[in-house]
């Protein structure tokens, strides 16, 4: 058994994280201020003795009185919808919180796992993309609070391991989606799923021909623990090399869902990235297995968890 933190655990990845690391056997310390995570996530887990709910928010000291074995820093607001609403504490969390995440790994002797994301790589003019480009991101943009704060937060943690030789391991996580993702949340899957069961016009901004590539949250989260588990010590991008263009995602959803809805296409939102596709090379390399869920799979279970089902 490992004593795990993991900060943002009460979030959408966070919290299917803390479930998987209590199935196999770990105790589970979940910190979370409740910006954007929400007790519902972790309340299944409330009564299991290895689960420990701490609020507290990781721009302040934390401290915790016992061994432990690994912390995964999942902390940050990630939907566009919080980007204009609370820029400042998005860049505070991935400077300061994670300062005093590494300052506790340090002290504990502990691993540190930090999410970062495919947004680091901004609108890039290299496709698919691979850790090793440095990205074409506008660091006064209206999504700089989280493109810049998760490259700082990057900077950060490698200056530490070669600083005070912290034991780090930094994923670059793409598109994630399932079930515990928040309604109101921003990003195209949750937007397009609520408008399609409503029954309202899908909006598709631009003409739709941007790309992403979905991947599963129970296959983000395999990708997690084998990352944080590995000799591996580099940036690692994790998601699905499955490139989609967002109109053929819209047109996914409506029939997934069997709705009768349209598109409605509206003008795109500056610094909206082009194009966004992992090359997985590396994580195939370092950290074995395949993708076990498919979009049709994965969206039939996040639309039922969206019904209430």
């Amino acid at each position: 058994m490992k004593t795990i933190v993991v900060a943002g655990g009460a979030g959408f990845i966070g919290s299917h994280l803390c479930e998987r690391l209590l199935k196999e056997g770990n105790r589970v310390i979940c910190v979370d201020n409740f910006v954007t995570g929400s007790k519902k996530n972790v309340k299944a887990f409330e009564k299991n003795e290895n689960f420990n709910l701490l609020e507290h928010d990781i721009t302040k000291p934390l401290e915790i009185d016992e061994d432990i074995n690994q912390i995964y820093n999942m902390a940050s607001p990630a939907s566009p919808v919080d980007f204009p609403r609370i820029p400042i504490e998005i860049l505070l969390t991935s400077s300061l919180g994670l300062k005093n995440l590494a300052d506790l790994a340090v002290e504990k002797k502990a691993r540190i796992l930090q999410a970062s994301t495919s947004e680091v790589y901004g609108n890039p003019l290299e496709h698919p993309q691979k850790e090793t480009y440095f990205g074409n991101v506008n660091t006064i943009g209206p999504r700089s609070c989280y493109d810049e704060g998760k490259r700082f937060a990057e900077a950060l943690l490698s200056a530490y391991a070669r600083k005070k030789g912290l034991d780090k391991r930094i994923v670059r996580i793409f598109n994630t989606y399932g079930p515990r993702m928040r309604p109101n949340d921003g990003r195209v899957l949750p937007n397009f799923i609520n408008q399609a069961l409503e029954g309202k016009p899908l909006t598709v901004y631009g003409d739709g021909s941007q790309t992403r590539s979905f991947c599963f949250v129970s296959d983000e989260v395999d990708g997690l623990i084998k990352l944080m588990n590995s000799d591996y010590k580099f940036p690692c991008n994790i998601g699905n090399p499955n490139e989609m263009t967002i109109k053929e995602l819209a047109e996914f959803v409506i029939k997934t869902t069997g709705s009768k809805s349209k598109l409605a296409f509206k003008s795109l939102p500056g610094d909206d990235p082009a194009k966004r596709k992992p090359d997985i090379s590396i994580a195939k390399k370092e950290l074995g297995g395949e993708l076990k869920v498919s979009l049709e799979e994965g969206l039939k279970e996040t639309i039922a968890f969206f019904e209430g089902k």
